[in-house]
């Protein structure tokens, strides 16, 4: 069993079936030996950027994670100050959070973000 933590953008793309959604994570999601967790801070990524105009949010978020057998993700103090005392190669605060997150719990961190690679995250 592998514990993933999904990015915003590819937790959307497994919701609205997008295939932008790269094989080999649509397969990592779909393995029911993974557990898939959803941070807190995608849910807040994602009604930020709906309220902004930036994406459509879909409806029902956290029953749809239920369904999907997701694992809500909280943030916590200590992943605040991770993701604080990260080096600055990404400046966006949700992404830092979802590195944190990672780097704190070992989980497998599924993006697409070409800039996730310079900080010490196992990737997908």
């Amino acid at each position: 069993m592998t514990a993933l933590l999904l990015d915003t953008h590819v937790l959307l793309w497994w919701l609205s079936d997008d295939e932008r959604l790269p094989e080999r994570m649509r397969v990592a999601v779909a393995d029911g030996e993974n557990e898939v967790f959803i941070s807190a801070a995608s849910a807040w990524e994602t009604s930020v950027k709906a309220a902004l105009g930036k994406l459509t949010a879909p409806d029902g978020l956290r029953e749809e994670l239920k369904l999907q057998g997701f694992t809500e993700l909280p943030v916590t103090v200590a992943d605040g100050l991770a993701a604080g005392a990260l080096p600055r190669h990404h400046d966006d605060p949700f992404d830092r959070m979802l590195i944190a997150q990672a780097v704190q719990r070992g989980l497998q961190l599924l993006s697409v973000d070409r800039r996730f690679s310079a900080y010490d995250v196992r990737l997908l």
